[in-house]
Parts: C-alpha cells; sequence; structure tokens
C-alpha cells in the first residue's frame, strides 16, 4: 500500500463515522453466522460452562477470611465477597457479599465491570476498589470500608485513568495517576500512557498536593513504588520500567535511593534476609558464569555491600525451566516446565535443601494460586489438564496438599486424549505442540491455537468450552509451543524479539506444514486462531502464509506495525517489536506487518475478525483498518466489535459466550464444511 493512509479515520474509537462502520460490519456478520440452531447451541453451552455454580469458586486469603470475585447468570457483573476456610470447605460456602457490582451499576447507571480490589495490610477493612467502564484497562478507584460496607466519604478516589495505587498504611498510599502537572513540568504519564511520577498521598489532602517521590522519563514505560509490609523487614520500593523487559529499582531509606543493582532484565524478589534473582540473559557474577533462566540467592544486605556470594537454587537444561517462584513461611516453591509439562518442588528457606510435600497430582498442569508467608505454609494450588477439569489444592508446604474442590466435566473427555508432537524447524529446531481429539476421530477440521510472544508460556490447560464446542464435536484441537513464548526459558523468547520476530510466524508455519504431513488435517480444513499478539500472528499467517489455512480467526491483533506505537499502550511493547521509526527497525517489522502486507493475489482463507471499542491496550483501529483494506482488496471477511468489553473482548460472562459461539460457528461452516481433499 502507499505511504497515506486512507483509513486513518477508524483510529478515531468513539466517532460517530467510525461507529457506523463498526455497525455496518457487525450487522451483516451477526445476521450470517447467529441464526442457525447450531449457533445456539454453541452459545447456550459456552454460557452453561462460564455460568454455571458448580465451577471453582477461586479465593485468595486476606487474614482470617477468603475472598473471591464471582459472576454468574444471577450477577452478570459479579459479585464480590468472602467467607471462612471451615466455610469454603463445604459444599455449599455461606458467602458474605461485599460489593454487588450489578446494583451499584445500576444505581449509578454506569457501564461497571470489576477491575480488582487492594486491601491494607495487616487489618484488611479497606479495600482500594477499581471499577472501569465497559472493560478498558482505565479504571476509577475508590477506597471501601468493609465492616460498614460503604463507601469511605471523601476517602481515597482517583478519576478513570491507567493508575497505579497501593497501601502504606492506613492513612497513607502511593499513588500514580495522571495528574494535573508535575513539579518538573513534564507529563504525567509515559508515552505507552501509564504514570511516570509517584506521589506519597496522605488522608484528607488532594492528591495534587501529595509530594513526589520519585519520577522515570517520559519515554519510559511506567514508574512505580510499592511498599513490603513484612513485619520486621519493613521497606519501601521504587522502580522505572525503562522498557517492556527492563527497569531500574531502588530501596528507600529515608531520603536516600539505594540501587538494587542486579541486571535490568531480570526478575527478583526480598524475602527477608534474601535476595533472589532470576535471569534472563547470561550473567557472570562472582567469576561464576549463569545462563538465562537461573535462580540465584544473595544475602540481601550484603548484597547492596558488594558482596556477590551465591547459591544456585535452579539451573536450566536444554528441555526444563522455571516458570515461577514463591515462598510460603518455611519453603520456596519451583514451578519448573520439562518438556512443557509442570513439576513442582520445594525447598527448605534458608538451607535451601530439597523437601517433600504429599498429595500433588502426576500429569497436570500445576500453578501457585497463593501463600500466607508472613503467618503460615498454607498453600493454594491449581491443577488441570487438556481433558480433565481443574481441581483446587489446598494444604501445607509443611505437610501435604489435598484436592478440596473440583470443576464438573464440561464434555465427555473419556474417549479424548492429548498427544504432543514436534515439527522441525528449518535450523533444527523442534517445535513442541500438542493435538488434543476424539480417539475415534484421525483426521479432519483442526483448529491451531497460537500466541508466540512476551515470554508467555502455553501449558496445557482444561478446554472446557473448545472441548465442547470443537472436540466433543469431532474437531481436532492444536496448541503450539512457538518460539516467543516462554516454555524453553528467557531465550525461547528473546531469540524471537525485535529482528528475530520472523521465527514465530515460521515455528507457526510449520506446524500448520506438520500437521498436514502427519495426515491431521488438509489445508482446507485447518484454521488457526489467536488474540492480542496471537492476533498479529493471525495477520502474518494471512499476509505471509495464506496457502496453509482454509479459515483464520484473528481477535483484538495487533496489525498495523507502522503505527502500533503510536496507539494507546503500544509504545510499550517496542522492546518486543522494535522502533518502527527508526528505519533499521522498520526494515525488519515491514517484512511481516500485516496491514501494510495486504495485497491483491494472496491465497486469502475465510476470514473472521472481532475486536473491543474498549480495549484501551491494543487500537480497535488495528482491526477496523485491515478489514477495510481486506474489503477494498475483494477478500472475504466478517467484522465483529463488541462496543464494550476491554482487551479481553467480553465484559461479562454473556459476552464472553456470544464471541466464543460466533468463532466456533464460523470455524464449523469453513473448515468444518470443508472437503478433505486438497
Amino acid at each position: 500500500m502507499t505511504n497515506e493512509d486512507p483509513y486513518l479515520w477508524l483510529e478515531d474509537v468513539t466517532g460517530d463515522d467510525a461507529l457506523e462502520w463498526v455497525r455496518e460490519h457487525n450487522a451483516p456478520t451477526v445476521d450470517e453466522l447467529t441464526g442457525s440452531e447450531r449457533f445456539t447451541e454453541l452459545d447456550a453451552d459456552a454460557l452453561e460452562i462460564l455460568d454455571t455454580d458448580d465451577r471453582i469458586p477461586y479465593v485468595r486469603r486476606r487474614g482470617d477470611f477468603l475472598y473471591n470475585f464471582w459472576r454468574d447468570a444471577a450477577h452478570p457483573r459479579g459479585l464480590w465477597r468472602r467467607t471462612t476456610l471451615d466455610s469454603y470447605r463445604t459444599e455449599a460456602p455461606d458467602w458474605d457479599v461485599l460489593i454487588d457490582v450489578d446494583a451499584l451499576a445500576e444505581t449509578e447507571d454506569e457501564n461497571w465491570v470489576w477491575a480488582g480490589a487492594a486491601m491494607n495490610r495487616p487489618d484488611y477493612d479497606r479495600a482500594l476498589i477499581s471499577l472501569s467502564r465497559g472493560g478498558a484497562d482505565a479504571a476509577v478507584v475508590r477506597e471501601f470500608d468493609l465492616p460498614t460496607r460503604t463507601w469511605v466519604p471523601d476517602g481515597f478516589e482517583l478519576p478513570e485513568a491507567k493508575s497505579s495505587v497501593g497501601w502504606i498504611d492506613r492513612d497513607t498510599v502511593y499513588v500514580g495517576t495522571d495528574f494535573a502537572a508535575t513539579p518538573d513540568g513534564l507529563p504525567a504519564l509515559t508515552s505507552s500512557g501509564y504514570p511516570r511520577t509517584v506521589r506519597r498521598w496522605s488522608r484528607g489532602t488532594s492528591v495534587d498536593d501529595a509530594p513526589t517521590v520519585f519520577a522515570g522519563e517520559v519515554s519510559d514505560v511506567a514508574a512505580g513504588a510499592v511498599y513490603d509490609p513484612t513485619p520486621g523487614y519493613e521497606r519501601h520500593f521504587v522502580s522505572r520500567s525503562t522498557d517492556f523487559y527492563n527497569a531500574i529499582d531502588y530501596e528507600v531509606r529515608g531520603d536516600d535511593l539505594i540501587r538494587i543493582d542486579v541486571p535490568t532484565d531480570a526478575h527478583y524478589s526480598i524475602r527477608h534476609d534474601w535476595l533472589l534473582v532470576l535471569t534472563r540473559s547470561p550473567w557472570t557474577v562472582d567469576g561464576d558464569d549463569h545462563p538465562a533462566g537461573t535462580l540465584l540467592v544473595f544475602d540481601y544486605a550484603a548484597y547492596l555491600e558488594g558482596g556477590r556470594t551465591h547459591d544456585v537454587l535452579f539451573a536450566p537444561d536444554p528441555h526444563t525451566s522455571l516458570q515461577d517462584f514463591s515462598f510460603t513461611r518455611s519453603h520456596l516453591v519451583l514451578v519448573t516446565l520439562h518438556d512443557v509439562a509442570t513439576r513442582v518442588e520445594f525447598r527448605r528457606v534458608g538451607t535451601w535443601e530439597p523437601a517433600e510435600v504429599a498429595g500433588l497430582p502426576e500429569l497436570a498442569t500445576v500453578g501457585v494460586l497463593d501463600t500466607d508467608p508472613d503467618h503460615s505454609d498454607e498453600i493454594w494450588l491449581s491443577a488441570s489438564s487438556f481433558t480433565v477439569a481443574p481441581s483446587l489444592l489446598h494444604g501445607s508446604t509443611a505437610d501435604s496438599v489435598s484436592i478440596i474442590k473440583t470443576t464438573p466435566a464440561a464434555y465427555d473427555s473419556s474417549e479424548v486424549s492429548a498427544q504432543q508432537f514436534f515439527a522441525t524447524y528449518d535450523d533444527g529446531t523442534q517445535v513442541p505442540y500438542f493435538v488434543i481429539k476424539r480417539d475415534d476421530v484421525t483426521s479432519g477440521p483442526t483448529l491451531q491455537y497460537g500466541y508466540g510472544g512476551f515470554e508467555n508460556s502455553m501449558t496445557p490447560t482444561y478446554l472446557g468450552i473448545g472441548g465442547r464446542s470443537w472436540i466433543a464435536r469431532g474437531g481436532i484441537y492444536v496448541m503450539t509451543n512457538i518460539r516467543g513464548g516462554g516454555e524453553y526459558g528467557p531465550a525461547w523468547h528473546t531469540q524471537a524479539q525485535k529482528a528475530g520476530r520472523h521465527l514465530v510466524y515460521e515455528d507457526f508455519a510449520a506446524v500448520a506444514r506438520d500437521l498436514v504431513v502427519r495426515g491431521f488435517t488438509t489445508a482446507r480444513q485447518l484454521a488457526a486462531q489467536g488474540g492480542s499478539n496471537g492476533g498479529l500472528l493471525m495477520g502474518v499467517m494471512a499476509t505471509s502464509y495464506p496457502e496453509l489455512f482454509g479459515a483464520l480467526v484473528c481477535q483484538v491483533p495487533l496489525l498495523d506495525m507502522k503505527r502500533y506505537h503510536l496507539l494507546l499502550a503500544g509504545a510499550s511493547w517496542m522492546a518486543e517489536y522494535g522502533d518502527p521509526d527508526d528505519p533499521a527497525e522498520w526494515e525488519f517489522i515491514s517484512r511481516y506487518s500485516p496491514y501494510q502486507r495486504l495485497r491483491a493475489g494472496l491465497a486469502m482463507p475465510q476470514f473472521l475478525m472481532t475486536t473491543s471499542t474498549r480495549d484501551d491496550r491494543v487500537h480497535p483501529g488495528h482491526a477496523r483498518k485491515f478489514v477495510a483494506r481486506m474489503e477494498e482488496l475483494g477478500y472475504p471477511v466478517r467484522y465483529y466489535e463488541n462496543i464494550e468489553g476491554g482487551h479481553g473482548g467480553a465484559a461479562d460472562n454473556r459476552q464472553s459466550a456470544f464471541k466464543s459461539a460466533l468463532a466456533y460457528e464460523f470455524l464449523w461452516r469453513t473448515v468444518g464444511e470443508a472437503e478433505p481433499a486438497d
């Protein structure tokens, strides 16, 4: 396409002309895809799974209570509620409702969507409640008093913005927001749209008068501050996220900023007297070379004084990576992946010797949900697999854990199995993927899902809606573990950043070809789906590998990579993709940027594009402009934009079910009815 973009007007998110275009495109898609009996079934099935009262109410402990946010058919916007552990263990817990978001939305005539609660420690009698309009990232913040179930008069309150706020004590918070003015005269927000400055805000004062405690640069992603109230180890920290993967961190002691001089791309945690550092790039420390993905522990006080004596708590190998670590009072919990299979390990704090904990399930993806390290060895874990519905485990790292809640099966998976395969890329890299299907299905309509970015690992998880809507009906589901993710440690991601981005798309294409070679499907019967960065992946498939697919579902996507850094939060991702204003970096971005690569003569698959007006992270203009350009070139395309929904594309279960049914109906109409022969 030419340098002039004729569709820039579609970037006006809520402009009258742009929204009229949206409505004109929504209507034929809805008319075409929602009229069948199958769509009605798909929609009802998805909503039943999302709304069922039998699903696990996941909780977080705060003091004496377990807190949960819950949506169902009677409460589509949700309930914030709590109960006790004894009550939670029963089949019908006695829930104490704190905030009814549906009632609040009706009373205030606002389209409120729950965006979270931050509670004060250790009393847990106040909460900073975030509410967004329509599911956007930007939210209002209000202070809520739990004993009285009322909003605090003249309490801490912020207007709609992408704010950060956290408790110091009952009467003081750290806050970053879109301040009216800053002492240095620079913008209050970074070029990515997040807070650049942090203030210490005391109760009863104006936020505009709160003193600034830390400021970053306009070019940063964000600046932040946090207070650690761990008894006996109370500490204040501030940080600058200079880009998406690098940060400069300090401990605040009085008026002094003490640099925590770890590699800027490392993840670190400070617990009591220990500093844990998870490397994301090779690091030579105290004469020892450590590869990316190594977890090291130091004496924190000695480290600040220049000491570098350390122990290695985890070292990666070509098949194994560390995904997460957390603490209980007595143990360090390590969650690793071995060829995308979860392993959980425990170490005794201080000695770092291995410890055994009974009751962990085998052949499941296990994740740590919550711990209470200041007070106990309590641990909450989730477990699931492709074919086994999620379960919730509770117990102690000093003893054992056991299942206390299960989610009912969404479909009969007794004759459904998952197999792992590896596609070989041109450089010899083995790219893993999973095939999930009924045992009586050997080949047929296949849905290939991928993401491939931001070190986000795709692990086996229960396919509730996908199982009922696709697998149980005879479809084959494929989850890919392409580069750009974190399945094999940081290098699996970093090799696919910026100039290496092409590896993401070539890996996905390699899996698509391998599925055909192995006889699972044909190009006509193969579909692919992805959202956000995965939506960019779908755009590249359409413009660089269209012959491999019969249909594509592209959701809340990045597509115009020439302008992505100028739209909403786009500037924050330049460390992932590169800077399009830099000619050297645009040179490699331009090789795949879908919007610029749309052209006549492509063997374009059937195409469904979905996005959300209220997505203030990835601009809906990406999707709108791409579809407009497709129509200009005469390609088949269906478009649906939820006027609400945020980056997830849906603001409630009703919208989520509709979005899901729309995609599966499209897939069954396209690859599901395609002739198998190429």
